[in-house]
């Protein structure tokens, strides 16, 4: 073995995380997690969201194990950890901090879906449906009938770039009212608009002159440097 192939071999076991830590999990594609899914027999699958959002939606076979439930340590602690057990959560928060508890309980092999169920439905692994959840595309389009321009927020509860950027948000509403429409949207309860949009993360902004979008982002944005896109 040469020198070279040293560092390679190295990631090849170790999946660093952007602040430096070792993630002793693996995240993987939403495709990569369904063809895991179909590879293993009697698949350990949780889903770790709440129960009202399993309700909603969940991958097929799986389990819900709330991360934010009461026991969720004692609840998993039933599954066999020498096989290979396969978390997510809406878009991925959740389930990786799952997926650290669990090799910290033993788990040998953890598989966590990178991004979520909104990765899942974007790669259009989701069971097509003709029901209108949420805003229908007429109603949102007539959002966009005004002079001024208009900013889209698509947010959740459980996120929490989307918890941190609300305070400023609802204040700009008020302080630019006079130029700026700031219409906040829940993507839990639009799931259509989101399959319609290809929204894959969470906040998803969008920025309408004239009904045509001039501007958008994915992802935390700070006050200012969404002031200046609004200016």
């Amino acid at each position: 073995m040469t020198t070279k192939n040293i560092p390679f071999l190295f990631l090849s076991f170790f999946i660093v995380s952007c602040n430096g830590q070792i993630k002793n999990y693996e995240s993987i594609t939403a495709l990569a997690f369904s063809a895991k899914i179909k590879q293993t027999t009697n698949p350990q699958l949780i889903d770790v969201r709440s129960p009202e959002e399993f309700a909603g939606q969940h991958i097929d076979n799986a389990t819900n194990i709330d991360w934010n439930g009461e026991n969720f340590v004692k609840k998993v602690s039933v599954y066999d950890k020498s096989k290979p057990v396969l978390v997510y959560c809406m878009s991925g928060g959740r389930s990786k901090q799952a997926a650290e508890k669990m090799k910290e309980l033993g788990f040998k092999t953890v598989y966590e879906l990178q991004g979520g169920i909104m990765k899942w439905n974007a790669a259009g692994l989701s069971i097509p449906s003709d029901k209108i959840i949420g805003m229908c595309s007429q109603e949102y389009a007539e959002l966009l009938n005004t002079d001024k321009k208009v900013l889209i927020d698509f947010y959740a509860s459980w996120c929490a770039p989307c918890k941190k950027m609300t305070p400023y948000l609802l204040k700009m509403e008020k302080e630019m009212a006079e130029t700026v429409t700031i219409i906040r949207l829940n993507a839990d309860e639009n799931k259509t608009l989101l399959k319609e949009l290809k929204i894959d993360e969470l906040p998803t902004l969008f920025l309408y002159k004239n009904k045509k979008i001039i501007w958008e982002n994915s992802g935390y944005i700070s006050e200012e440097d969404l002031k200046k896109q609004l200016q």
